[in-house]
């Protein structure tokens, strides 16, 4: 089925035929549970049969609008045509050689693709591996080359990844690393700016991050400080003012690589093609993964050359990194991000949906605060009152909303956080058809 009578099939509305999960989603999920492990969860047993922009179709024929966009992939929406057609048309020609055996057009234009958009003076190079966690390994790995030092610096309420490296970086153990041990070392977790709980200016935030790594670490023994500009896993934390300019410039004095990762903040999600350009940040090497294929598995590692340059022939790569089918739907996405303005789009959604979660602020003290950046956008749910996380209601809204047709997902360290990344194309009539439910489930949850 081409994306075009895909598009003509599904309509960009919710449509309901069916209670949620619906008979042949619940017979999928009986089947699911003899053969696939409990580790491998998944939130909302609702089995999708296709797809098309904002919209998915389960395979019971209902239409449920996707807020969550397989955690910020289809950032472009679901079955683009022009991803389509990219990855259809290189499928026919090619789907595999390995890049540094024989290598392939499509991986040298992504890298050039890259280079030309993060934000940074002087001459960028990239590696192209297959996910977010890759990418961050990678970027680990070049930083500690590139310095000749051991030391990870990582932020309170980070999310990297599910490798052993990764998972030991990540703020919260269980149940990303919780009985996978040992836990890899030299990781050191300083305090982050989170301005509702800890009521820091930027700079004061920057100084306690600081002051904590020079005694934890010590600064001369760290290749790099890894950061999520905006905080993904860990709530859609948006720092203060001044706080990633402070730490840049720290890292820069002490010879400390510093590192963005935007594997869920990047690709034009927040209205900038990386979200660290909205704090005034050039950072070392930027880190991209999740929306950089329309839904293919592809990662980028893009550095300034002095540090990409550093590492032997035969350092770096991976049987299927850069495989060519996702480069093809990679390069279209940087196509369709510019032809169709969607950066502006970004910014329409923060306005139309945000300002529609101000609204449902306004109504219920249950909403300690609403945050973010374009279309990465997050609630904090609390008991009233109070800022102590609620958890448990967070997820009877979330399930109060799948069961009505909209997909939505948690974030947080202690899941107080209600995400929202909506694809880029998402119509101001669904964005409120959202809020309207969410208006619903709070009430019903009181």
């Amino acid at each position: 089925m081409t994306s075009d009578m895909l598009e003509a099939e599904i309509t960009q509305e919710r449509k309901l035929v069916t209670e949620i999960p619906g008979p042949r989603s619940r017979e999928i999920h009986e089947r699911r549970q003899r053969v696939i492990p409990p580790g491998v969860h998944t939130v909302f047993p609702v089995y999708i049969d296709r797809a098309h922009d904002s919209i998915v179709v389960d395979v019971d024929g209902n239409q449920l609008i996707d807020v969550c966009g397989g955690i910020g992939v289809t950032t472009i929406g679901h079955t683009d045509e022009a991803v389509v057609a990219a990855a259809r048309e290189q499928v026919g020609k090619v789907t595999h050689t390995l890049f540094t055996m024989n290598a392939y057009e499509p991986y040298v234009r992504v890298a050039e693709l890259l280079a030309e958009h993060v934000p940074g003076d002087g001459e960028y190079k990239t590696l192209l591996m297959n996910s977010g966690a890759e990418a961050v390994e990678n970027g680990v790995k070049i930083a500690r080359k590139f310095t000749g030092r051991p030391g990870v610096a990582v932020l309170e309420h980070a999310y990297h990844g599910r490798t052993m490296l990764t998972s030991s970086m990540n703020h919260k153990g269980a149940p990303y690393a919780l009985g996978y041990g040992p836990r890899a070392g030299d990781i050191y977790r300083a305090p982050n700016s989170h301005p509702l709980h800890d009521g820091l200016t930027g700079e004061e935030a920057a100084k306690r991050t600081i002051k904590y790594l020079e005694k934890t670490a010590g600064a001369s023994d760290l290749a790099c400080l890894v950061v999520e500009p905006i905080q993904g896993e860990g709530g859609f934390v948006v720092p203060a003012d001044g706080y990633l300019p402070a730490l840049a410039a720290w890292c820069k004095e002490n010879g400390i690589v510093f590192i963005a990762d935007e594997v869920q903040a990047g690709m034009a999600r927040t209205g900038t093609m990386f979200s660290i350009e909205q704090f005034g940040v050039q950072p070392d090497i930027v880190l991209s993964a999740k929306g950089i294929a329309g839904g293919l598995p592809l990662a980028g590692i893009t550095g300034r050359a002095e540090i990409m340059d550093k590492s032997m022939p035969g350092g770096l790569g991976g049987t299927f990194g850069g495989n060519p089918v996702s480069c093809a739907a990679a390069v279209a996405v940087f196509e369709r991000i510019e032809s169709l303005g969607l950066l502006a789009e970004a910014k329409r959604i923060e306005q139309t949906f945000g300002g529609a979660l101000r609204e449902l602020q306004g109504e219920f003290d249950a909403i300690a605060e609403v945050r973010g950046k374009g279309a990465m956008l997050a609630i904090e749910i609390v008991k009233p009152g109070t800022l102590e996380p609620d958890a448990d209601r967070v997820n009877a809204i979330i399930d109060y909303a799948g069961k009505q047709g909209v997909i939505l997902l948690s974030a947080g360290l202690y899941g107080e956080a209600i995400r929202f990344l909506p694809s880029l194309k998402m119509s101001d009539e669904l964005l409120l058809d959202v809020a309207s439910v969410l208006r619903e489930a709070f009430a019903a949850t009181a």
